[in-house]
């Protein structure tokens, strides 16, 4: 990835995911960066990051986007993609 805004290291939660990023009017599809940290000291937040591959976009500007989370908004997330992947993995089964 040029230009990588965020770190990639054996830490980072996924280091290739497929992602898309959609305007108004275009939508463009590359690989991304997934990552969840929280502070080392003195925790208070959960940070979810993504930062699409700039090499494959030609509408957006090298960015990364963030959400902060508290640790209930954490694990209401978490609990959604659980269900949603428990979802799709019963359907796989079929």
């Amino acid at each position: 990835m040029a230009d990588r805004i965020m770190r990639v290291n054996a830490y980072t939660t996924l280091d290739l995911v497929d992602a898309a990023a959609e305007g108004h009017d275009f939508e463009e599809g590359a690989l991304a960066t997934l990552n969840v940290t929280s502070p080392r000291e003195a925790p208070d937040e959960v940070t979810l990051q993504l930062e699409l591959d700039n090499a494959d976009l030609e509408r957006l500007p090298p960015h990364a986007d963030s959400v902060t989370l508290t640790p209930e908004q954490a694990r209401q997330l978490a609990a959604d993609l659980e269900k949603h992947a428990d979802r799709v993995e019963a359907a796989g089964d079929d």
